[in-house]
């Protein structure tokens, strides 16, 4: 599909479809999880990327770790976090990681990041380093990596999966043809090869899953995102989470279409048919959720029991809402950032 030009359209807001309101409750829990990740210096993507599933993730004591600050190095047309020159890493993060996920009692934990393409490796010591933490003071817990491509350098791969991340997953995001306009500083074939140098890592061993997703409603056809389903498959991708893209402002890429839900229904049967071994599809399903029962059905091994859950107290009270998607919850206003 060729790029095509923005009009006026675009500068205007969509009509969203009724399968894509959802209900706001506990605030009370949502609340607690935003304090503490306010009282730890972190970052969540659930924040920065104003996802939607957000009041059900925090009310559920979960959320997803962003790493190496809230400022990325690239421009993708489709994403909410702020662009621009990063801040300097934080040593402490790893370890801040690792008492929030005990604080939560997470036995599947998702760590992510912004790409910091300024740095050597990419962050990837920085991301085995939070792995370690969280495995030395969260025995039995899972953990799941949102990595970057890390601009091609293998060995920065290799420095993560030395790790042993349970999960390792790395988004395609969209069909290749539309690659130079949603992903203009990645490459479709990158994106490939890296999970397919991650899937070498399994063993008998080391069962690492590999994992990709992909947004909906960018201007893709049919043929191309079954194309790239098979692609994913071919490069030994073993869990695919497909859901609705949708447009944090009118200054990124505009929907082109809304799909059904019962067109995802159909999508999770065909990448079933494919041999995924899970396929989680629906217009609200981004990467990161549902993550521990996405691995519960590949028949990941049993853990221990679950770790205590710890009361999360907080230390001052300047949290406040997240970023919320426009028009996707009712009554959420989002500030505005600087992309």
């Amino acid at each position: 599909m060729a790029d095509r030009t923005f009009t006026r359209r675009d500068l205007r807001p969509e009509r969203k479809p009724a399968w894509l309101k959802i209900r706001l409750d506990a605030r009370d829990r949502f609340q607690e999880v935003a304090h503490m990740v306010d009282d730890l210096s972190l970052n969540t993507v659930c924040q920065e990327a104003r996802c939607p599933n957000i009041w059900e993730c925090f009310s559920n004591r979960t959320a997803t770790f962003m790493l190496m600050g809230d400022i990325c190095t690239r421009h993708c047309g489709f994403c909410a976090v702020t662009k621009g020159a990063p801040r300097l890493l934080d040593p402490a993060e790893p370890r801040h990681v690792a008492e929030a996920v005990r604080k939560l009692g997470l036995r599947h934990a998702v760590i992510t990041s912004v790409n910091r393409d300024d740095l050597p490796d990419g962050g990837a010591h920085h991301f085995a380093a939070t792995i370690r933490e969280v495995r030395r003071h969260n025995p039995g817990c899972r953990v799941e990596v949102l990595i970057p491509d890390f601009c091609g350098n293998w060995e920065a791969l290799d420095v993560v999966m030395e790790a042993r991340p349970d999960v390792l997953n790395h988004n395609t995001e969209t069909v290749k043809a539309l690659y130079r306009r949603v992903r203009p500083d990645a490459i479709y074939a990158r994106s490939m090869e890296l999970l397919r140098r991650a899937a070498a890592w399994r063993s008998a061993d080391y069962p690492v899953l590999t994992k990709s997703g992909v947004m909906l409603g960018l201007g893709e056809t049919r043929d191309e995102l079954l194309e790239t389903m098979r692609d994913l498959r071919e490069n030994d991708c073993d869990i695919l989470t497909l859901g609705q893209y949708l447009r944090p402002s009118l200054r990124h890429l505009p929907v082109e279409k809304f799909y059904h839900p019962d067109e995802f229904a159909e999508l999770r049967q065909i990448g079933l048919a494919m041999g995924f071994r899970h396929v989680e599809a629906g217009p609200l399903v981004r990467s990161s959720y549902h993550a521990h029962e996405q691995v519960a059905e590949v028949n990941a091994p049993v853990l221990a029991a679950p770790p205590t859950l710890v009361p999360l107290t907080r230390r001052r009270s300047t949290a406040s809402a997240p970023d919320l998607p426009g028009n996707t919850l009712p009554g959420a206003l989002p500030r505005e950032r600087t992309t």
